[in-house]
C-alpha cells in the first residue's frame, strides 16, 4: 500500500504538472488545493528536490517546479525513494533484498508468488510516468 507520503507527492507532482505552464507554484497553493498540510508538504518537497524531481526559486515569482516533462518522470522512482521497496517481501526485493526470517527460498512457495506479483507490479510501474496520473480536463 502506498503510504500517505508517496500518495501526497502523486497530489503534489499532478499538481505541479497541470501548472506547469505557470511557474514556479508557491507551496501554499498546492497545499489549499489539494487539501495537504503545508508542515507535511514542505517535508516531501524537499525530499523531492533532493532527488533531483522538483526544483525551487526564491523569492518574487518563485516556489517549486518540476525539472523534467511529467512523461519522464516514472512512478517506480517515486514510490522506491518514498516508501522503499515496490516488492511485498524482503526476499523478492531486486533493489533492497533481505533475506526473511527462518525461511528456506528455494523451497518457498510464497516466494515464488511474490516475485510473480513484483514482476506484474513493475512491468506496470516502469513503464508509466507522471503524464499517466494527470487528470484531463
Amino acid at each position: 500500500m502506498l503510504s500517505k507520503k508517496t500518495q501526497y507527492a502523486f497530489h503534489a507532482l499532478t499538481y505541479l504538472a497541470e501548472n506547469q505552464d505557470k511557474g514556479p507554484v508557491l507551496i501554499s497553493e498546492i497545499s489549499e488545493e489539494r487539501k495537504i498540510s503545508l508542515k507535511f508538504l514542505e517535508n516531501i518537497l524537499l525530499e523531492l528536490k533532493k532527488s533531483g524531481i522538483l526544483g525551487s526559486k526564491k523569492g518574487k515569482g518563485g516556489g517549486y517546479y518540476l525539472i523534467k516533462p511529467p512523461e519522464e518522470i516514472g512512478l517506480a522512482k517515486i514510490i522506491r525513494m518514498l516508501d522503499g521497496p515496490i516488492a511485498l517481501l524482503p526476499c523478492v526485493s531486486l533493489n533492497y533484498y533481505e533475506k526473511c526470517e527462518n525461511c528456506q527460498e528455494e523451497i518457498c512457495g510464497l516466494n515464488v508468488v511474490m516475485s510473480e506479483v513484483r514482476d506484474n507490479t513493475l512491468k506496470v510501474l516502469e513503464n508509466k510516468s507522471l503524464k499517466d496520473v494527470l487528470r484531463e480536463y
